[in-house]
């Protein structure tokens, strides 16, 4: 079982840079960027007013939840597990795949995680609670588990594989990919649901992420500026709300019924920094076991990796030392590796970051086109690796396209998966 491969049959995407794949895609080559201002009068005295909001509306790329959901079914479930489910339809009708045989369903899983409950739910429950028990949502606790979304996916369509939740800050999304690719690998799953959710934007937590000057907070007039990977300028991360789903298949199983195959899924690596709460290691010695443990896991040499869709979030501290662990690690490649950070776009989604920026990722290999990082206007950085700046750069190789992609978290978490294009 543990050679059984894995390949990616089904994306789904509700993000701010838009509801839907296409919309999506097309937004960051674009180098549109989706950060916003807070204009409300409850973010008016934070350091920090700009974020990366889902668009809503009724119009193309927007979402309407109240149009999806009923009134009752948004009161069972906070809105990253609605933002879940909008993305995880969009992923298993492109794979086609929504199996009635009941074997089928017992070898289709979930591994979908969720980095932080919304702040605010719990806040006014509690002030609920001040003015009546009664009054207290029996739906309170089902919002604020990290699982349930990957419990409301399971439910909604009868699968009854692996139900699994990971939530490691901002490495949710690439961790619930790739514990879902190693289901698969050893048998325990022929296809996989996977990817993380998020949807906590809001005064509170804006205000706690500021308290560890994590924030941009020199562009509240500028939003569109905001977040900026690499630059010299950056001086923070923009939050950023969404969800991002992907359908894992085995490949034999994905051949069988025809399906179309957009990447496959060669290596996972994982890895702890085991320094410090909320920065890396000063020598990225956690970043560098993780990517090299995604290359051995993959089986591959680190000179087939071309791109690197880098974590890169927008702080002095973190950009500068994903870049230093990654020409280490890559040594005399690194003038032939190419890297590029799309949260420029769409800000930091947290624990729905590294699922989104996989979605990307695969979308480049299928595309030949690798997305930008825009507002790298002065690039801080002096060492071999190729920054892709501002516009999208074709990807041309003269083998088959492999890349690297990159998440990291609070409590010194690190996973990278090894992705490449798919070749008969």
């Amino acid at each position: 079982m543990c050679g059984r491969k894995v390949v990616v049959t089904g994306l789904g995407i509700v993000s701010p840079l838009g509801t839907g794949v296409k919309h999506a895609w097309k937004a960051l080559i674009n180098g549109k960027s989706a950060v916003k201002k807070l204009n409300t009068s409850e973010y008016k005295n934070l350091p920090c007013r700009v974020a990366a909001l889902v668009p809503k509306g009724n119009g193309p790329g927007e979402i309407n939840l109240n149009t999806i959901f009923s009134k009752s079914e948004l009161r069972s479930m906070c809105v990253a597990t609605a933002y879940a489910l909008v993305a995880a339809e969009e992923a298993l009708s492109d794979a086609e795949w929504k199996p009635i045989n009941e074997e089928d369903k017992r070898n289709t899983g979930v591994a979908v995680g969720i980095g932080m409950i919304d702040l605010i739910d719990v806040c006014s429950t509690y002030e609920t609670l001040n003015k009546s028990y009664s009054k207290v949502s029996p739906y309170f606790i089902p919002r604020i588990l990290t699982n349930m979304a990957a419990g409301q996916i399971s439910i909604k369509y009868g699968f009854r594989g692996p139900n699994h939740a990971v939530s490691t800050a901002c490495a949710t999304g690439v961790h619930a990919i790739g514990d879902a690719f190693r289901f698969i690998k050893g048998g325990v799953a022929n296809v996989m649901v996977c990817g993380g959710a998020e949807a906590c934007i809001s005064p509170l937590a804006i205000a706690a992420f500021c308290r560890l000057r994590a924030l941009n907070t020199m562009k509240n007039d500028t939003p569109e500026e905001a977040s900026r990977p690499f630059d010299k300028d950056r001086n923070g991360f923009v939050m950023g709300e969404g969800s991002a789903i992907l359908v894992l298949e085995e490949l034999q199983h994905a051949l069988n019924r025809n399906a179309n195959i957009y990447a496959e899924i060669l290596g996972y690596g994982l890895s702890g920094d085991a320094t410090h709460l909320t920065s890396p290691s000063d020598d990225g010695v956690g970043a560098i076991l993780a990517m090299d443990r995604a290359i051995k896991d993959a089986a591959i040499d680190l000179r087939d990796i071309s791109y690197i869709n880098a974590h890169a979030t927008s702080t002095l501290l973190g950009d500068a030392i994903e870049l230093k662990a990654i020409e280490t690690l890559f040594g005399v490649h690194s003038e032939n590796v190419v890297v590029s950070s799309t949260k420029g776009a769409h800000g930091h989604l947290l624990g729905s970051a590294g699922n989104l920026e996989t979605v990307f990722t695969i979308l480049a290999i299928n595309n030949s086109l690798i997305p930008p990082t825009i507002n790298l206007n002065n690039l801080d950085y002096l060492g071999k690796l190729q920054i892709i700046a501002n516009k999208a750069k074709k990807w041309s190789v003269s083998s088959k396209k492999v890349a690297l992609k990159n998440a990291f978290g609070f409590g010194g978490t690190n996973a990278s998966l090894c992705l490449a294009e798919f070749v008969t």
